[in-house]
């Protein structure tokens, strides 16, 4: 397999992975531009944009975007996080022109019709309001406002529904105006591709862009706090969280090795404790999260309003237990699953293609396999113990608790006996 990187002169970026003996390939564009990017008015627009993308352009209608990718058997789709929005497809090899030059004209030639923008408006409402209904998701964002109050970082992806609802064609030109610009952007391919191909085509399609002042995002804070909202549910929803590293920081293997340890699997502490040894609950899990500049730890769970305060206090103790007694085997076996995560899903081209444009996002370049192993296993057990032992330290949390949660310790307990 052969990685690529090609840079036009106005700073569009284009990265290839070709993957000898596959038939098909995945191709997209990345856009350094998300939630974050948005000021507290915009709330919920880089969502909206991405949904509008896909609502016609100067030469397609919004059934001929769908065509297009589907009469040739392919498949075409979108996200947007918080620091990315990816415009995608997932085609045969033969297909790859068709798809760049699909996902091109959605993103240089959108028309925003105002009729489509009322249809998707009613979508984009309706997905907020299946987000509220669905507790162990909605719990999240509140985990995410409590984490970083106040902040970009803070908001919800989707938006409030009364920012949403006021969204109109000039919202969103300016929204692309201000971050959608060729250094922005990655195009990055993997599976049955041609660099120099894409290349050719790329210049043709995105070489004339104007570049633009990348914007910078206001720098996160992590804050904490709690946020408690009872509610008649079956569950009572509980999510715990702490500052990680960012991305950049070599620490984040640390805090990746540490999570998987806790509760990244059947066999990590929190699963066994929690669930297989006093069957409070039936799904826990914990994970590291990273941003630009700053990173979460998160710990969730669903139980019984009655077993809440028991499952809360066993988590909190089982985060101290481990910066005294985390063992080598653990820390060997959470190593294992992180490297055995990673190469397995490096089997799909659309990770691949994923891998590929965050890698230019964070680094600029894309660091070997080899090289991300060795850093997986430069972490020992002393780092994992060091790193439990700042958590357990460490004052500021977040806790966010949805359903039958009356009983429920506060924030303010559950950190004293974290300190005990």
């Amino acid at each position: 397999m052969s990685q690529q990187i090609t840079t036009l002169p106005n700073g569009f970026r284009v990265v290839t992975e070709h993957m000898p003996g596959l038939q098909s390939a995945s191709v997209g564009i990345w856009v350094t531009a998300g939630g974050r990017n948005e000021r507290p008015e915009q709330n919920g627009i880089a969502h909206f944009l991405e949904h509008m993308a896909f609502k016609g352009t100067e030469k397609r209608t919004t059934l001929e975007i769908a065509e297009a990718i589907e009469d040739v058997g392919g498949y075409i789709n979108a996200y947007t996080s918080r620091e990315t929005t990816a415009y995608y497809a997932r085609v045969l090899g033969a297909d790859v022109g068709l798809a760049i030059d699909v996902i091109g004209d959605i993103l240089l030639n959108p028309v925003f019709a105002e009729d489509e923008i009322e249809v998707e408006r009613g979508v984009i409402l309706q997905e907020i309001g299946q987000a509220l209904d669905t507790p162990d998701d909605v719990i999240f964002d509140w985990l995410q406002e409590r984490a970083y109050p106040e902040q970009a970082l803070g908001r919800t992806i989707l938006g409030p529904p009364e920012q949403v609802r006021g969204f109109g064609q000039h919202d969103f030109k300016a929204f692309v105006g201000e971050h959608y610009g060729p250094g922005q952007m990655i195009l990055a391919a993997a599976g049955a591709v041609d660099h120099d191909t894409i290349v050719k085509q790329a210049e043709a399609l995105f070489g004339g862009m104007t570049p633009l002042s990348p914007a910078t995002p206001e720098p996160a804070r992590f804050a904490g706090g709690e946020t408690r909202q009872e509610k008649t549910l079956e569950q009572a929803h509980f999510a715990l969280a702490f500052e990680a590293p960012n991305y950049r920081n070599p620490d984040i293997y640390t805090a990746q090795v540490y999570s998987n340890a806790l509760g990244g699997g059947m066999s990590s502490r929190l699963f066994q404790e929690v669930r297989e040894k006093r069957g409070l609950c039936y799904t826990i899990f914990a994970q590291t999260g990273a941003y630009s500049d700053t990173g979460m730890i998160t710990i969730y769970a669903g139980t019984s309003g009655e077993q809440l305060p028991e499952l809360a206090g066993i988590t909190v103790d089982e985060m101290r237990r481990a910066a005294d007694d985390m063992s080598e085997a653990e820390v060997d076996r959470a190593r294992a699953q992180m490297k055995a995560g990673l190469l397995m899903g490096l089997e799909s081209p659309s990770n691949r293609a994923e891998r590929l444009a965050r890698m230019m996002q964070i680094w600029g370049r894309i660091p070997s396999l080899d090289e991300v192993v060795a850093r997986i296993d430069a972490v020992d057990r002393t780092a994992v113990r060091d790193f439990a032992g700042s958590l357990v330290a460490e004052a500021g949390a977040a806790l966010a608790l949805y359903g039958p949660v009356g009983n429920a310790p506060t924030l303010e307990a559950l950190n004293q006996r974290r300190a005990a």
